[in-house]
């Protein structure tokens, strides 16, 4: 019977051991607490401590505006509804130095000059400038006119002369994939017409913007503009452009009605999560009165003047490829782009004096005129860091086949395959800050050839919108 007091004796010992186990657990779980409010608590009050410095900073920066009372609180409302529509303003600044040879009338050779030569004492075409020179200085206001339209203007200074390069006004909620635009606006044709000089990525334009369209390398319409994006799993856009048909290869007339048109399509898609691309066909039609271009008479070795009336077709073809890592273009991404362009007028041809006095074997002489012209460009861009680009640009043009009827006993015109070819890098320390070296070999020029050397900065100062792609 000895052994039931000793059993009665262990389990009172474990009872009591048990709950003594148990309260240093539970004893062990608070001091954790209590260590976790401690550290939250310091963390908080440190926190609270550089608000209390951030407000007192902010007060001694910017005053603190009074609490809204019923009596201000609609004119408030009417303040802030005021200041949502203020435009957002840039302003894009464009310098280069540029080393080339002296020419007197720079041009290219085969192709009819866009606007004829700058003749008066002492000036220098924008495109034949060496050594510094500021591009043109554009200051950009764009707001959202109200829920249904947005507007933008663009106007572009250059030594003392400014113009409306851009001034239109877009839709925003005409819905089913539609969008109008009215105004003056670069055209939809091809891929880099739309851009501005500020975003191409190289200093100038190709050979064959600056041939089809004139030194500015964009055709520019004042009229109308209509797109559909069809609601289609790739990128499928349709647009349609009608206006007055001023820019080169047209001119202005003051005439009803359109004088220009053009039409074009646009198909794209991604191609896996790190490429994507798009395609397109573009074609414009323009009419020219009186279009005026200087021939060299072959006869009396003078410089005579030529006067195109008619009809302008141009075609465009264009194709984008884009990588970037993961679609990441952040810290690398390389662009490849194409274009090709083929253009044919049919008309009339003038000829007379180019200057008062100086007779030319053509006088008053007007005969039929048509020509079939092309040319092309390819260029890469590869963005290697952050902030650095490098790339090529190879381009060359056809002058074709040419018909001056009476007239090809006296204007001579000089059948020639213009070519050029370009290589760049830049840095920029942002997207607003851009320097560009560029080196060109161009031999757009019979018998020239012209190595050039460009430094170029790009600075955007202000709101600026995304780019398209």
């Amino acid at each position: 019977m000895l052994h039931k007091p000793f059993t009665l004796a262990a389990l009172l010992a474990a009872s009591c051991v048990a709950p003594a186990a148990a309260n240093d657990d539970l004893a062990a779980i608070r001091s954790q607490i209590d260590q976790m409010k401690k550290s939250y608590e310091q963390r908080i009050a440190a926190l609270e401590q550089k608000l209390v410095q951030a407000e007192s900073t902010s007060r001694t920066s910017k005053p603190v505006e009074p609490a809204l009372t019923s009596e201000n609180r609609a004119a408030a409302r009417s303040t802030a509804t005021a200041s949502g529509f203020n435009p957002e303003v840039s302003l894009i600044l464009q310098g280069q130095y540029k080393n080339m040879k002296d020419v007197a009338e720079r041009g290219i050779t085969g192709f009819a000059p866009a606007g004829g030569h700058e003749h008066g004492a002492g000036t220098i075409e924008g495109s034949n400038k060496r050594g510094f020179s500021v591009n043109h200085t554009e200051l950009v206001l764009a707001a959202n006119i109200d829920s249904n339209w947005r507007g933008q203007a663009i106007i572009a200074a250059l030594d003392g002369a400014a113009e409306v390069e851009e001034a239109w006004f877009q839709s925003l909620g005409l819905g089913q994939g539609m969008g109008l635009k009215g105004g003056r606006f670069r055209s939809g044709i091809g891929y880099l017409n739309e851009q501005h000089p500020h975003r191409w990525d190289f200093a100038d334009a190709p050979l064959a913007y600056q041939a089809m369209f004139g030194t500015h390398g964009s055709y520019t319409q004042d009229g109308a503009q209509f797109k559909w994006v069809a609601p289609t799993p790739m990128f499928l856009e349709f647009g349609a452009e009608f206006g007055r048909g001023a820019s080169f290869p047209g001119t202005d007339r003051n005439k009803n009605g359109s004088g220009g048109g053009a039409l074009f399509a646009h198909l794209g898609d991604d191609f896996g999560i790190s490429n994507n691309w798009r395609v397109g066909l573009s074609y414009l039609k323009t009419t020219a009165r009186e279009r005026q271009a200087h021939f060299e008479d072959g006869v009396n070795e003078v410089e005579a003047l030529g006067k195109f009336t008619g009809n302008s077709a141009t075609w465009l073809a264009d194709f984008v490829w884009k990588w970037a890592p993961n679609g990441n273009p952040k810290y690398q991404n390389f662009k490849f782009q194409t274009e090709y362009f083929q253009r044919r007028e049919k008309g009339e041809m003038a000829c007379g004096e180019a200057e008062a006095g100086v007779a030319v074997s053509c006088q008053d002489i007007s005969s039929n005129y048509q020509t079939r012209q092309s040319g092309w460009y390819a260029q890469g861009v590869f963005q290697f860091t952050p902030n650095w680009r490098a790339g090529l640009r190879y381009e060359q043009l056809d002058s074709g086949r040419r018909d001056l009827g009476e007239n090809a006993n006296y204007l001579i015109v000089e059948s020639y395959q213009p070519k050029k070819a370009s290589a760049m890098i830049d840095y920029s320390w942002s997207e607003f800050s851009r320097v560009r070296l560029q080196f060109a070999q161009d031999k757009s020029m019979l018998g020239i050839t012209d190595n050039q050397v460009i430094v170029q900065y790009i600075m955007s100062l202000g709101a600026h919108g995304a780019h398209k792609f």
